[in-house]
């Protein structure tokens, strides 16, 4: 392909950087959709709105159910040998997430999770009143989940600790907190990445793989933080197995799966929004 290259100008400094001829990039403009409106009073009289809604809430219940039972199961062994352990773990969420979008991104959007919600309407993508009836559902939905795993094995689950997040033995309030900014972070960023609609424009192929390196994401960062605290990343989860479990020990570190996740979704809306999606996809001739 020597000679058939040109130079696409990006940037605001009007750096410059090859990429040849023939590919998508070259075929296709994009055009930045409009911010979404604070509020949208149109939206309540659509069904679209509120069909959306339950995706959401079906979705972060199938999500707690499911994610949950592993802990449970997990718990109940003799053995992590026994068991599919903190990787099994780490598996069942990162690979639901990665279902649930897959089913749900053409209705909702697939957020299942507050963070995530909150980080998108930073971004304006969403509208406030979409993002409240968004985090509203994902929290209804989260402790309808827990609560039919309890109701399977309510003597255990009350035991085991009901998969509610704590910080662990050994860790501080500040190491919880900072696991959770950087796990919700490193997920909230890949969000934005994988569904970037100017990413979109150039490479047909994002949209579809979207869910994957959104799971993915899940799946690491569980690995890395379910030590720390169990991995929260997602308010709604946090919040059905806490009420759920409802002992002391667990709403005492409560907040921390509020806060840390949301200045992680905050600050991964600020880098994708004002230092990635600052550079001009293609300048003007």
């Amino acid at each position: 392909m020597e000679g058939k290259e040109e130079d696409v100008r990006l940037g605001a400094n009007k750096f410059t950087e090859r990429q040849p001829l023939g590919t998508s990039a070259q075929s296709k403009d994009y055009k930045e959709p409009p911010p979404a409106p604070l509020f949208e009073p149109g939206e309540l009289q659509s069904w679209s709105f509120w069909r959306a809604g339950i995706a959401e809430f079906m979705a972060t219940f199938l999500f707690l159910y499911i994610t949950v039972l592993t802990v449970m199961g997990v718990s109940r062994s003799s053995s992590k040998c026994a068991s599919v352990g903190i990787q099994g773990i780490a598996w069942a969420f990162g690979g639901m997430i990665f279902a649930l979008v897959y089913c749900t991104a053409g209705i909702s959007g697939g957020h299942i999770n507050p963070a995530v919600t909150f980080g998108l309407f930073l971004a304006r993508k969403l509208s406030l009143t979409r993002s409240i009836f968004y985090i509203v559902m994902q929290c209804l939905g989260a402790i309808c989940g827990a609560g039919v795993v309890k109701g399977f094995q309510p003597s255990f689950y009350q035991a085991k600790g009901g998969g509610a997040n704590v910080v662990s033995h050994g860790y501080t309030k500040g190491d919880g907190l900072g696991a959770e900014i950087i796990g919700t972070f490193v997920l909230v960023y890949t969000v934005f990445s994988a569904t970037d609609a100017k990413r979109n424009a150039r490479d047909s192929h994002v949209p579809i793989l979207a869910p994957l390196p959104i799971g993915f994401a899940v799946f690491l960062v569980h690995l890395a933080t379910i030590p720390i605290t169990g991995t929260g990343i997602n308010p709604a989860r946090s919040l059905g197995a806490a009420i759920i479990y409802n002992k002391d020990h667990a709403w005492d570190d409560h907040w921390i799966f509020w806060v840390g996740p949301f200045i992680g979704a905050a600050l991964a809306a600020l880098y994708h929004q004002v230092i990635i999606r600052a550079i001009p996809f293609k300048s003007g001739s």
